[in-house]
């Protein structure tokens, strides 16, 4: 099972403790090069270009990728999911060269994770469609693919349309990895058709739970590879209750989840980073101390 952090700071959505608001710079930096060394998989960083006041799902969101170009520089290893980026509210283009450029510069440690967005209002304040947004969605994957990885790009679909379009620099990574976000059969369909992997929200917000994953996962032939990539369904506290911190991450392997996305307990910068390396020696991760 591979270990990667929902992370702290860089989002406000639901329950959160006072230190993460008054976070800066200083503490982002603590946080993810401590995370780097302990062998984590990854980082999250959510994406919303612009919300109302008093959205409940949160108001401060970081832009992915200058928060993951300042944390590539001072990193080695850990690689950058954005979850998710919103797809209808760019050009596949854009993405690719935003992010080939991102992959380049990090030595290839990029994972796209995409979704196809609900936020009406903020698809609206962007001038872009809405209605249409899973269709559009579809044809942005399948052109997104075809221009990641290449200095030239070539695609004709129901959306999108370009010729010959040079992308320098591009993504190093032959494949860069795509996990498509969404907890509905149709986002799991998607995924299984144009991603390499699934990356469903929490149940907390609506997101499968450990007896519905299997039943969803079983109506598909996965392909080979394919990843799962679930949230724990609660906050582990690796310090404090071990074992059932270890029996929830087996219970979510059981279920068919080959990567979680941790989130622990945590009250203050020193605890969530007594936590991180608790979660490490316990899970068996690849430290470089």
């Amino acid at each position: 099972m591979r270990i990667g952090l929902s992370s702290p700071v860089l989002a406000d959505s639901g329950p959160r403790p006072p230190w993460e608001a008054e976070a800066g710079v200083a503490e982002l930096r603590t946080v993810f090069t401590t995370a780097d060394r302990l062998g984590y998989e990854f980082f999250t960083c959510p994406e919303h270009v612009s919300v109302s006041p008093g959205l409940a799902r949160g108001e401060r969101f970081y832009d992915p990728v200058a928060t993951f170009s300042y944390l590539a520089a001072i990193t080695e290893r850990i690689r950058f999911l954005p979850y998710v980026l919103v797809l209808g509210l760019h050009h596949p283009l854009e993405l690719a060269k935003r992010y080939g450029t991102l992959d380049h510069l990090s030595g290839g440690r990029v994972v796209l994770g995409v979704g196809v967005g609900n936020l009406e209002e903020e698809f609206a304040l962007l001038g872009r469609p809405f209605a249409d947004r899973g269709p559009r969605a579809d044809d942005a994957l399948r052109a997104l693919r075809a221009s990641l990885s290449v200095r030239l790009a070539t695609y004709h679909g129901e959306y999108y349309h370009f010729t010959e379009q040079v992308i320098s620099p591009h993504a190093v990574q032959q494949k860069v990895p795509i996990w498509v976000g969404g907890h509905s059969r149709r986002a799991l369909r998607r995924a299984v058709t144009l991603g390499d992997g699934w990356a469903p929200a929490p149940v907390t917000y609506r997101g499968p739970d450990l007896e519905t994953l299997p039943r969803m996962l079983a109506e598909h032939d996965l392909p080979e590879g394919f990843d799962v990539v679930i949230t724990p369904p609660a906050r582990l506290d690796p310090t404090g209750a071990p074992e059932a911190a270890l029996d929830l991450v087996g219970r979510i392997g059981e279920a068919g989840a080959t990567v979680v996305n941790l989130v622990v307990r945590h009250r203050d910068l020193a605890e969530y980073l007594d936590q991180l390396a608790a979660a490490a020696e316990l899970f068996g991760l690849d430290r470089r101390d």
